[in-house]
């Protein structure tokens, strides 16, 4: 019997929606200092047993919040134009560009991003784990079998950039600009989108053949 046809599993599947979709508005609007079993079910208006019984307790809550907002960051970075990239170089490009745009859209994800730098509770490193894995999958599934150019720390190389790209959304959310550079309008943001791409293709030129 499938699980459309079954009363019970529909019924569990619609609550445990339910209290996700309660989590992260608690989340959201409090924070970790205010997120708890009790809060969430609050805002579920459902009994605190049920997050118990369905998700083991405020951990396990956390865990299947994790890896929803982990399908969520991969679904937002799979929805821009998809791009054959023929050299590491364009990829890169795609990456950083996707991961901008996807950031700037999620202002939870832009909050949790916040709570990994000031706080080092368990629970925000169990979202933030969720996140990075979700990021690194889609990387390896985007990148195939492209290769940086010979003497290039890729890893290091992305992970300065994406910091970069992070570090301006959070700081327009916050002040609306960074250093000196406004980030509110869209010509501000196509600012920064063409000096990260300058940034990447520098950074991932191939090297000149021999004369």
């Amino acid at each position: 019997m499938s699980d459309d046809a079954n009363p019970r599993l529909r019924d569990r599947a619609r609550t445990e929606a339910t209290i996700l979709a309660a989590a992260r508005d608690v989340l959201a609007q409090t924070g970790f200092q205010g997120f708890g079993v009790n809060a969430v079910a609050r805002q579920a208006g459902c009994d605190k047993q049920l997050i118990y019984r369905y998700f083991g307790g405020l951990e396990g809550l956390v865990d299947a919040m994790g890896a929803e907002l982990a399908l969520r960051l991969e679904a937002s970075l799979d929805a821009g134009p998809t791009v054959a990239a023929p050299t590491y170089a364009a990829f890169a490009e795609h990456l950083l560009l996707r991961f901008l745009d996807s950031f700037r859209d999620d202002v939870l994800v832009q909050r949790i991003a916040a709570w990994e730098i000031s706080d080092a509770s368990p629970l925000v490193a169990r979202l933030s784990r969720a996140r990075g894995a979700a990021m690194l999958q889609w990387m390896a599934r985007a990148r195939g079998d492209l290769v940086a150019p010979a003497g290039v720390d890729a890893p290091a190389l992305n992970a300065v950039l994406i910091a970069a790209a992070q570090q301006l959304v959070l700081a327009s959310s916050a002040m609306g600009g960074f250093s000196g550079v406004a980030l509110q309008s869209g010509q501000d943001w196509d600012r920064i989108r063409a000096a990260f791409v300058r940034l990447v293709r520098s950074s991932y030129a191939e090297p000149a053949p021999d004369a």
